[in-house]
């Protein structure tokens, strides 16, 4: 069995592949390679070939391929998805523009509200029909006029739109009339990309239920297209495996599932990130980790709270303030990164970020026409980056375009040294993250000094220590292959998929037929989960189902996810859900109130199935401190106080189990390279993992 996992990133794309042979003996492969912006596949192909040639297999001895993607966020970000037309219910065709009538920024006179300057959907593009639907049952009021649907979708043919979103009124009540104006409109636009509201979020709220519809088809044919193509690019290099992607919930899906619904698709790359931060820190015994994946243009922030990723609750699920109603792992990024450009402001101030150097022209010290400075350069320039040793030697780095970059565009502009411009870089990037740390943190209710903080990302080890102090977390992990932690991440997850119903009810005063309607929609969704399952060929033995209750108080505006006891929905399972949702509430809001009634709005089944997962090698015990085997060479460094001091290299893959490394040091290896700096200790775990503490 040999399985790769591959994450784009957008400077590097990161490459793991695992052989397991016939007596379970196990050879791992990790790279790193330039990422290819303009078609994302060539980098995935070259990083997979590299791969297979330094194992010594050939590409078509590969079974199954994971993936995690930007493709499908990258578009949001820059409005560079498809034209897509919308079909809704006469009277509701500006619930795009008008949204929930919030303003980004409440007290700004300059503010910019994304659904209207860069909308989804051209108002132009929204057309009305003739239907009704009506709560609480779904029953029909008006029939749909399907001359208008027709006389709809052959204007959208005229005018050349790439996809189709079918919106009716309370359609996750019943979603006929969507149904068939998708049959409609298909018979007019063979070739476009078409879906129903109801399909791609069945439940109640019809603002997020348009957006997240337009969404998916915004995104659509663009992510369609670019799997279509990385399979055909594979197939050309004679990879013909199994393709899964990582989806935004941390499970995996098919290609067909994700080409679908790519919504599910807009984290991603981050998400792998996370789950690789996990599966590390059960390796270290350690369940509180804030998670940093820092690479060349965006730093992912992240917290694991004993041992559980954190799902965003749905209110706050938006990409680029456009809600986007699925799952995801509670991830926040910022533009920071190796490459993030520093600069000085017109109004004189020194910044870095968000803008990056990317992979195309890249640091100035790539030599690849890069001018202008950036956190890798200041790196350099630090003589925390040794430039023979970036990438293995793969990328020699030129320290002299770094020191040109940074004195040209920062040093002389405000009269400062070089040594100290970069120090600033540096203290300026970290600040920022930290900020961001502490918001996905602190503003949530956790508190660093009970957490390790895990960096990650070819750059993460790199800032990880200084992040530590920022925010006074406990210690910092740095894991085996940091580099690669995201590609890590695709290969010990597993397959999932989720699927969601509507059914508003008081759960508290449930009737004997409210039970048999709750029992009945969750066979129901549980029925789809088992479809999608057969079509994977999984067998039933290795499924797994979790069944929740999207509950809120009567008269609440939002809700909170509550457990539902496995087996026949009775009266038990009925006060274990309610009792569910008041812990559930109590934990997010810090109080709850036993006596008030609960309401169900929306029943979710999350189905999994488990893949054969990742496994490493304990390391040979060591125990020794500073160990010559490793030792390589000492070079002077300057660390954060701006003191220079000589300091040894270490080579990582020479280290042994109990090692311990006493600052000033710095750990290199192909993919990363971390730091301990003076009065900190880094002690090698079983597995390889570096946990860097005060010595």
């Amino acid at each position: 069995m040999i399985r790769v996992g591959v994450d784009v990133g957008g400077t590097f794309t990161d490459v793991i592949l695992e052989k397991v042979g016939a007596g379970r003996e196990r050879q791992i492969v990790v790279t790193k390679v330039p990422s290819t912006p303009q078609n994302q596949a060539d980098g995935v192909v070259n990083g997979v070939l590299q791969a297979c040639s330094m194992a010594g297999v050939a590409p078509g001895d590969i079974d199954i391929l994971y993936h995690g993607t930007t493709v499908a966020t990258n578009m949001v970000i820059e409005r560079s998805g498809a034209k897509v037309g919308m079909i809704t219910t006469r009277g509701f065709r500006d619930i795009l523009h008008m949204a929930r009538h919030k303003r980004p920024h409440n007290f700004s006179l300059q503010f910019d509200v994304p659904w209207q300057s860069k909308p989804l959907v051209k108002r132009r593009d929204r057309l009305s029909v003739t239907e009704r639907i009506m709560p609480p049952d779904g029953r029909i009021e008006t029939p749909l006029d399907e001359d208008e649907v027709k006389r709809a979708a052959e204007l959208f043919a005229k005018r050349g739109m790439d996809a189709v979103i079918i919106c009716f009124l309370f359609s996750f009540l019943n979603d006929t009339h969507e149904q068939r104006a998708k049959e409609i409109v298909r018979q007019a636009m063979p070739d476009a990309f078409v879906n129903c509201s109801s399909e791609v979020v069945n439940t109640i709220r019809e603002y997020e239920r348009f957006s997240s519809a337009a969404m998916n088809a915004y995104i659509g044919p663009k992510t369609s297209n670019y799997l279509d193509s990385l399979s055909a690019r594979l197939k050309q290099a004679g990879v013909d495996a199994i393709i899964r992607v990582m989806q935004s919930n941390g499970g995996i899906a098919t290609v067909e599932q994700s080409s679908r619904l790519p919504i599910g698709l807009l984290l991603s790359g981050p998400a792998g990130g996370v789950i690789g931060g996990g599966w590390t820190g059960r390796n270290c015994d350690v369940g509180n980790i804030i998670t940093i994946d820092i690479g060349g243009t965006s730093a992912d922030i992240s917290v694991i709270q004993n041992g559980e990723l954190r799902i965003k609750n749905p209110r706050d699920t938006t990409v680029d303030l456009l809600p986007v109603l699925v799952p995801m792992v509670d991830i926040d990024a910022i533009g920071a990164g190796g490459g993030s450009i520093a600069y000085i402001d017109p109004g004189g101030a020194f910044r870095v970020g968000p803008r990056s150097a990317g992979a195309e022209p890249g640091p100035a010290c790539y030599g690849k026409g890069g001018a202008e400075p950036t956190v890798t350069d200041a790196q350099v320039v630090l003589g925390r980056l040794d430039p023979e040793q970036f990438l293995g030697g793969d990328i020699e780095l030129d320290p002299e375009l770094s020191v040109r970059a940074i004195k040209n565009h920062i040093a002389d502009r405000l009269g400062m040294s070089v040594k100290d411009a970069a120090l600033g870089i540096l203290k300026i990037i970290n600040n920022n993250m930290a900020l961001a740390i502490n918001a996905n943190s602190v503003a949530k209710g956790v508190d660093p000094r009970n957490f390790s903080l895990m960096g990650f990302g070819g750059a993460g080890p790199l800032h990880a220590v200084s992040l530590a102090e920022a925010i006074h977390a406990r210690n910092v992990i740095s894991p085996i292959q940091p580099g690669i932690t995201a590609a890590t991440g695709l290969l010990v997850t597993d397959l999932q998929y989720e699927y969601t119903s509507s059914t508003l009810m008081v759960i508290n005063t449930t009737s004997p037929d409210d039970l048999r309607q709750l029992g009945d929609a969750l066979d129901g969704l549980a029925a789809k989960a088992d479809a999608q399952f057969e079509a994977d060929a999984i067998e039933p033995a290795a499924r797994r189902y979790q069944r929740f209750a999207e509950c809120r108080y009567v008269g609440q505006g939002f809700e909170l996810r509550a457990r539902i006891p496995d087996g026949p929905v009775n009266a038990d399972s009925v006060r274990a859900i309610v009792d569910n949702f008041y812990d559930v509430h109590k934990q997010v809001y810090g109080h709850a109130f036993k006596d008030q009634l609960c309401e169900v709005i929306t029943l979710r089944l999350v189905a999994t199935a488990a893949v054969e997962t990742l496994e490493i090698a304990k390391l040979e015990p060591g125990g020794e401190t500073n160990p010559q085997r490793a030792a390589m060479y000492v070079r002077k460094t300057v660390f954060d106080d701006g003191s220079e001091v000589e300091t040894p290299r270490y080579r990582r893959s020479d280290l042994k189990a109990g090692d311990r490394i006493t600052g000033p040091a710095i750990i290199i290896q192909h993919n990363s390279t971390t730091i301990v700096p003076p009065g900190y200790e880094a002690t090698v775990e079983s597995y390889g993992d570096l946990v860097i503490g005060r010595d």
